[in-house]
């Protein structure tokens, strides 16, 4: 444990340190996100290249999906009671390791070292492990928000941490696809693994576990919260047991998981789906259907960065209520995007409405009403069970959605009406679950 701050220094140190965390999760997570999305950057250059065709790039993506899922859940447990700085590094660590070791094997299958039936094969453990290994950064990334920022401004911090995917998913289409068409495919991989590397040398160096382990007061004391007495290191891990099995037994929680799951069908529907729906319902090249649907993430970011402080400033941290009006707000947009008739001002608007509403409902479906709903010790339980749901519904969406375009196809062309539906449904169902939450408070656990 470190030494006290001197209690002249406690405010000017706890300000310092509390940003430098923030700042860190933030960056640290996008990086994260580097090393998640780089094999989406190199998918035709790897079909032109002939050692892989769709289907096996299909599997591979899913392996990543399945074990995040899992993942998410275990890892949120684990967490609670973890280092935190060290728990995120450690999975970035391993996922950098997992894009390096895919860039070897690129080389290795370009040099005809490697048969394409076990290039395929290695690519889809490599790409479980790093699924798993990304499991590990945003519940500590959070956990970190929870234990440096007091209740009244956590909010407006965790609306600014939302835009991390939106910042890792602008540095991989630019910095990874520069290098994949300068150098070629396999430098894709090192390039992810390189950002990988430096967000591990940010986690180390500017991600503080908490208050105390930098001589401060814990931040109940600091903020003027109420908080758990001190209590020895076995019955605090006790407690933090206890407090999760709490919260897993918490219908509150297990709401917000469902709403968030339907949440991720709609908006990973749109995802992967939306720019084939521009083509084939509309007519649009590829092109054009990518720049349309690429607004999308770039509105989430006014979204996720305006939705915490909102609901701090002018909501007193309730979410309820930007909640309903995001969730309204992301329907009416589905709406105008797959059933407005394909006018290209509309369908951009829909996209604009559709960002802004996607980046608030991931910041509070996704994540910030469930921490709201249990004690600070057990952040990271609520995030794994919310998590769980949200990655395994988006696996399950792209089932679903398969089956139902291809069981309708007129003329050659997929027929969109009743997957468009799925996914209407779907947003309506995630934003009226939320509100059987609406009286419910925050969870209290007695020992």
């Amino acid at each position: 444990m470190a030494q006290p701050v001197p209690e002249e220094k406690v405010d000017k140190t706890y300000k310092r340190l509390r940003i430098q965390t923030f700042l860190a999760a933030t960056f640290g997570y996008a990086l994260y996100y580097v090393c998640r999305l780089s094999m989406g950057v190199m998918k035709q250059p790897l079909i032109d290249a002939g050692l892989l065709n769709a289907t096996q790039l299909g599997i591979i993506g899913a392996c990543l999906y399945w074990a995040y899922a899992v993942g998410k859940f275990v890892n949120g447990f684990l967490a609670d009671s973890a280092n935190i700085k060290r728990f995120m590094a450690a999975g970035l660590v391993v996922s950098a390791a997992m894009n390096f070791i895919m860039g070897v094997l690129g080389v290795q299958a370009l040099n005809g070292s490697i048969a394409n039936s076990a290039l395929f094969f290695l690519f889809a453990v490599c790409w479980a492990v790093n699924g798993w290994a990304q499991s590990m950064g945003a519940p500590p990334a959070i956990i970190s928000l929870s234990r440096w920022f007091p209740l009244r401004i956590r909010g407006t911090f965790y609306g600014f941490f939302s835009s991390s995917h939106n910042i890792g998913e602008g540095l991989s289409f630019v910095f990874v696809s520069a290098l994949v068409a300068a150098m070629g495919w396999h430098w894709g991989f090192f390039g992810a693994a390189l950002a990988g590397l430096l967000g591990v040398l940010i986690i180390v160096f500017f991600l503080h576990n908490t208050p105390e382990s930098k001589g401060l007061p814990s931040i109940e004391e600091l903020s003027g919260e109420d908080g758990p007495q001190a209590v020895p290191a076995a019955e605090k891990r006790a407690q933090t047991r206890k407090m999760q099995a709490a919260v897993i037994r918490n219908p509150g929680v297990w709401i917000l998981a469902a709403a968030s799951a339907f949440m991720y069908m709609s908006r990973y529907a749109i995802n992967e789906w939306g720019i084939i729906f521009l083509q084939e319902a509309h007519g649009y090249g590829i092109k054009e259907a990518g720049f349309i649907v690429g607004i999308n993430p770039i509105f989430g970011v006014l979204g996720t960065v305006f939705s915490g402080w909102l609901s701090d400033a002018v909501f007193k941290s309730d979410r309820k209520y930007p909640a309903l009006a995001a969730g309204i707000l992301e329907v009416v947009a589905l709406a105008l995007f797959l059933f407005s008739g394909g006018q290209r001002w509309v369908i951009i608007l829909s996209m604009v409405l559709f960002g802004i509403a996607i980046g608030v409902l991931i910041s509070f479906v996704g994540g910030l009403m469930a921490i709201d709903l249990v004690p600070r010790q057990a952040t990271g339980a609520a995030l794994g069970i919310v998590g769980m749901a949200s990655y395994a519904a988006a696996g399950l969406q792209n089932v679903v959605t398969g089956v139902l375009l291809d069981n309708h196809i007129v003329n050659g062309v997929h027929d969109f009406t009743y997957a468009g539906l799925f996914w209407l449904g779907a947003a309506v169902i995630s934003f009226l679950l939320p509100i059987l939450n609406w009286k419910r408070k925050r969870q209290e656990i007695l020992f």
